[in-house]
């Protein structure tokens, strides 16, 4: 750790708490500031994910057009407790303790409890655009130990697919990310949010 990533942490928990904040009134909009924001983020911080190659070609992280239809508040669903283990590309294996699952109309996922560096909730996953319009390991929604949360009320989760992007390891191998175990395998394509 180091405070330069402290910086980058503390940018990001702000980036989403803007979004929990506006997103209400005008989703759209506080989903152009957000992606605005993490395009500097991403082309002038010093922890960038981004390779030095990729920093050089870097033209800002492309999207699909903003879909309102693709976000929901969830209720978080009890689920019997399970250890699971998310395994990097680079054989790093994570931790993850499911505790819920959320049911969508195009399929669930699982909630895990990340039980690495302090803990947070986290919802990865995978679906049709894998490999092709997507990175090929998947996506992620929800990821609280990184700031990375739309927030929700009473059990539930604000779940916009709008928002998911791309982990770190997408963008430069040195990175190691815990990556969707199979239960978070949508057979759906889902064509908003990060895209190659």
């Amino acid at each position: 750790m180091s405070m330069t990533l402290l910086g980058w942490r503390r940018h990001v928990a702000a980036m989403y708490a803007e979004v929990r904040a506006t997103s209400g009134d005008d989703p759209v909009e506080a989903a152009a500031r957000f992606r605005a924001s993490r395009d500097r983020l991403f082309a002038e911080h010093p922890d960038t994910p981004l390779s030095a190659e990729g920093l050089t070609a870097f033209r800002g992280v492309p999207y699909w057009p903003y879909d309102p239809a693709w976000r929901f508040e969830a209720v978080v669903e009890p689920a019997p407790p399970e250890r699971v283990t998310a395994t990097s590309l680079t054989g790093e294996d994570f931790r993850l303790e499911r505790f819920g699952r959320v049911t969508l109309p195009f399929g669930s996922l699982e909630v895990y409890w990340i039980a690495i560096y302090g803990g947070g909730v986290f919802i990865p996953f995978r679906d049709a655009t894998n490999g092709t319009e997507t990175y090929g390991a998947g996506r992620y929604l929800v990821d609280t130990i990184k700031g990375a949360d739309l927030g929700g009320t009473a059990g539930r989760l604000v779940m916009d697919f709008n928002f998911a992007y791309h982990p770190s390891c997408a963008y430069d191998p040195r990175w190691s990310c815990p990556l969707a175990p199979r239960a978070n395998w949508l057979t759906v394509p889902i064509r908003v949010g990060e895209h190659l």
